[in-house]
This record gives C-alpha cells, sequence and structure tokens, in this order.
C-alpha cells in the first residue's frame, strides 16, 4: 500500500550505514514512523526531505506492516530558523514536544498546526521575543493534548477574576493569593492580571492569531515560568532540547 502525504519531521535517528529511522508527523496518520532507505547517501533524492524539522511531501509504502519513505520532496525547511542557534534549538524543542504529547497513529492537526505555525513565527518573524513564543506553544500545546488550563475563575471562592491570581501547577487552576490554602500541596505561580489576560487569548482565541499578543517585562516572565513549569508537572520528565536552548539563552 502507498499513501502520498506531507509529513513534518519530528526526529531522525541514524541507522545501519545510510538509512535513518523518521518520526513524522501528518495530518492524516497522524504520528507515525518511517524508515528511509539510503537517504543518509551521498546525492539521495530524500535526503533534504528527511531532515528534521523539514516539512516534506512524501510518498510512503507499507513494507511488511512498517512505513517507509519512497519518495520525498521539500516544501519548507523554515531556513531563517536553521541560521539562528537558538531558533533551531527551540524549534527542535517544538519538535520534541509534540512528539510526546502526539499519539502514535491518531491525526490531531491542532497539534501539527499549531507545531507548524511555531516554526513558521521562529522562521518568520524574527521581532517576537523568544520565551513569548516558547510559552504560547507550551500553554496551547498542553490544552490540545488535554491539560487545558481552567481560567474561568479563582477555583476556591469564585472571585473572577482572582485577587492578586496564582496558577497551581498540579491542578491546573488559577485562584486567588489569599485562597492558596483551599487548592492542595504543591506549587503556585504568580500570574499577573496581564499574563493571566495573556493566558486566556492563548487558550481560548483564534489559533490562527496565537503570537499576535503583546507582553514583556514580568509579566512575559511569569507567563513564561509558569508555562514552563506546568509542562514539567503534568508530564513528569524533561527535554534535553531544552535544556540545550536554555544553555544558549544563559
Amino acid at each position: 500500500m502507498h499513501i502520498t502525504t506531507k509529513a513534518l519531521v519530528l526526529r531522525t535517528v541514524d541507522y545501519k550505514e545510510s538509512d535513518k529511522i523518521l518520526t513524522l508527523f501528518t495530518y492524516e496518520q497522524g504520528k507515525l514512523t518511517a524508515s528511509a532507505r539510503g537517504c543518509r547517501k551521498k546525492g539521495s533524492a530524500i535526503a533534504a526531505g528527511c531532515q528534521l524539522l523539514a516539512w516534506s511531501e512524501m510518498v510512503l509504502y507499507d513494507f511488511q506492516g512498517r512505513w517507509s519513505v519512497k519518495e520525498a520532496a521539500t516544501e519548507r525547511l523554515f531556513e531563517g530558523a536553521r541560521r539562528d542557534i537558538e531558533r533551531l534549538a527551540l524549534g527542535c524543542y517544538f519538535a520534541e514536544a509534540a512528539e510526546l504529547l502526539a499519539v502514535e497513529g491518531l491525526p490531531n492537526p491542532e497539534m501539527l498546526s499549531l507545531t507548524l505555525n511555531s516554526l513558521h513565527v521562529l522562521d518568520k518573524l524574527p521581532h517576537k521575543p523568544l520565551p513569548l513564543v516558547k510559552a504560547a506553544f507550551e500553554w496551547k500545546a498542553m490544552a490540545l493534548a488535554g491539560y487545558e488550563p481552567l481560567l474561568d475563575g479563582c477555583a476556591v471562592c469564585g472571585i473572577a477574576p482572582p485577587q492578586n491570581p496564582r496558577f497551581h501547577l498540579r491542578e491546573g487552576v488559577v485562584h486567588c493569593a489569599q485562597c492558596r490554602e483551599g487548592v492542595g500541596e504543591g506549587v503556585s505561580m504568580p500570574l499577573s492580571p496581564q499574563a493571566l489576560d495573556a493566558l486566556a487569548y492563548i487558550i481560548h482565541g483564534d489559533p490562527k492569531r496565537l503570537f499576535s499578543f503583546q507582553l514583556e517585562g514580568e509579566h512575559l516572565k511569569q507567563l513564561a515560568d509558569a508555562a514552563e513549569a506546568y509542562l514539567h508537572t503534568q508530564l513528569e520528565r524533561g527535554f534535553s532540547t531544552l535544556d540545550y536552548y536554555k544553555s544558549l539563552t544563559l
């Protein structure tokens, strides 16, 4: 069986002398694994399309129950991001997070669109602060994966908006600072009203305009710090690509 699909390469692993094992993200098939035979040979016709973070049109065929790449033609390589080490590192983090949050064989077009849109911002919009792009991706990706934070009002007293708002990482809710004991054990982090408004925009706004908001200074720091901490708390793991990105920004 052959299929033609567009795919984002989320991960590559060298295999044997000239092959790669690819983790692909497609609209129709969701996340899938495919072998790219001979793609590391000099002059391989599929080499460019099998690069990490390449958005390619591929012809895949089913060989003994496993996908293999027959053809691969690149549509976007996000060259602007590749020319900047920090942007490239952040793009690799987005790919690693998307790979973890996507489910094998289950279509998730919203997550794929989020990942592609985030790479587009890294590629074409250099004026966007990287902490803003990173935070928006993390919050939206978590929401799409079933970890949407509850922002309607204080989870304890119900006041909206919460007074001196804080975000509880384990419960995924906002609460008033004075209602802290009613939320339970775990870490709560401050979110200024401006940061909370930005978070509500990320979660509930038009996904096509995800990165259109503006936030800076301490408000952006609070939004970004809470996003990363929430992801780590809920997924209970770290990311090597994130560690590398952060090493570049110290």
